[in-house]
């Protein structure tokens, strides 16, 4: 690797660490003769972790961190007097295999600034990826960040290469994106996630005549959006998800605390650190949307529009209705068991099981892996003499659970300094 490659390669490796929907693929792409890669097992990339326990690793990089935007909340805002570097398609192509014939990578995340526009930068990102499929014949995962306002074209292209695509909300809002972002609209953000739920489900149809009709974005798409740079409560954010979710082909939503790296735009909030216990309640109740059929009004509502810092969302709901406890843990249906604390999705399954064969007990029910110290205040089973939520009280299960004189702090306990211009 010679002296000018590795300079780009530290300056835009640093430039891509902001950006966090880069997680799991959930895309099985097999090795074929004179091949190299495969992601056969890989569940995870970027240094999450496989069935097996194997970590996978991802080369997370921009084509260039040049951009045209002016994005109040970003280290890359054309404004911003930092090194810029640019890889030409060869460079980035020859580095990735280099890569991965070393075994450093099992794939590619790959995201650039917007130079020209937006058309101009989604075809290099879209040659990127195609000479890697066609030329190295890498069938390793590969990650393309569809750029804003990229013609049905390229994104239609990208998807036939890519294992995923995604395209960055950033700001939950389209009137806060107007403040922060004047260049961006939702409709440069939504038309491109259009395309590729329209990719998916047609590449879907196409297979099921056709055995082997090419795939497209085979792991789906997600998005990302920035928390603490604007006003909008949880509500507003857990919201807009549930609308996402609703599409077949979107996987994730990822939440990035934001990270005050340009203080001296008086638009943004001066926050001392990143809300990161407010990004973690959001993944939380995401996980509850997901997986353990809550609706968003039921975690979030006009009462209270923002997650409780000092426990989970999961948590937070059952104080606020000890009517439905206790819980019967041999008798109550599987839907139920996953609104217990302490009980989740694999516990669940187990619980309604198990009880076929006779009666729980706590000792049970700590061998199948609920959390006792959580569950035990919201159900009932054969020996478990604790009181309940409602032979105590909502505040005191609340007190017994949170460590006291412990607060978390996020951006809602700090200072807040929105400037109108």
């Amino acid at each position: 690797m010679n002296a000018d490659v590795l300079e780009k390669l530290k300056i835009l490796a640093e430039s891509a660490k902001y950006d966090v929907s880069c997680s799991s693929s959930g895309s099985v792409r097999s090795n074929q003769k004179g091949g190299l890669g495969n992601t056969v097992g890989g569940w995870g990339i970027c240094h999450s972790f496989a069935e097996d326990g194997r970590c996978i690793s991802l080369l997370k990089i921009m084509l260039t961190n040049h951009c045209i935007y002016d994005c109040a909340y970003c280290i890359n805002r054309r404004s911003n007097d930092l090194r810029r570097a640019t890889f030409s398609v060869t460079e980035l192509v020859e580095l990735t295999m280099e890569f991965y014939r070393r075994n450093y990578i099992e794939g590619l995340f790959l995201s650039s600034g917007v130079v020209r526009n937006p058309d101009y930068t989604m075809e290099r990102l879209v040659r990127v990826a195609k000479d890697l499929r066609q030329v190295h014949r890498f069938n390793g995962y590969i990650h393309l960040k569809s750029i804003p306002g990229a013609s049905r074209e390229l994104v239609n292209e990208a998807g036939l290469y890519a294992d995923r695509l995604s395209v960055n909300i950033e700001i939950p809002n389209e009137e806060s994106l107007k403040h922060l972002a004047p260049e961006k609209d939702f409709k440069s953000v939504f038309q491109p996630m259009k395309y590729i739920q329209q990719g998916v489900l047609e590449s879907s149809e196409e297979r099921k005549k056709y055995r082997y009709a090419p795939r497209f974005a085979p792991a789906g798409q997600s998005t990302q959006m920035i928390v603490g740079a604007t006003p909008e409560t949880d509500k507003d954010i857990l919201r807009l998800s549930s609308v996402l979710y609703q599409r077949p082909t979107m996987k994730r939503v990822y939440y990035s605390g934001y990270v005050s790296v340009n203080t001296y735009d008086k638009r943004l909030p001066a926050l001392k650190q990143p809300p990161l216990v407010r990004e973690n309640r959001l993944y939380q109740a995401d996980w509850l949307l997901r997986f353990y059929q809550f609706k968003v009004d039921e975690i979030v509502n006009d009462a209270y529009p923002d997650l409780d810092l000092e426990v989970d969302p999961k948590l937070s709901w059952a104080l606020r209705h000890p009517e439905q406890f206790p819980v019967d843990v041999n008798k109550a249906d599987y839907e139920l068991l996953l609104r217990v604390p302490g009980i989740g999705v694999k516990s669940a399954k187990l619980i309604v099981a198990s009880r076929r064969y006779g009666k729980l007990g706590s000792y049970q029910l700590k061998k199948i892996g609920i959390v006792m110290k959580k569950a035990q205040y919201f159900i009932t089973c054969n020996e478990l003499t604790v009181r309940t939520v409602n032979e105590m009280t909502p505040q005191t299960v609340r007190k017994l659970l949170v460590p006291s004189g412990k607060k978390n702090l996020d951006d809602r306990q700090l200072l807040l300094n929105f400037v109108d211009e």
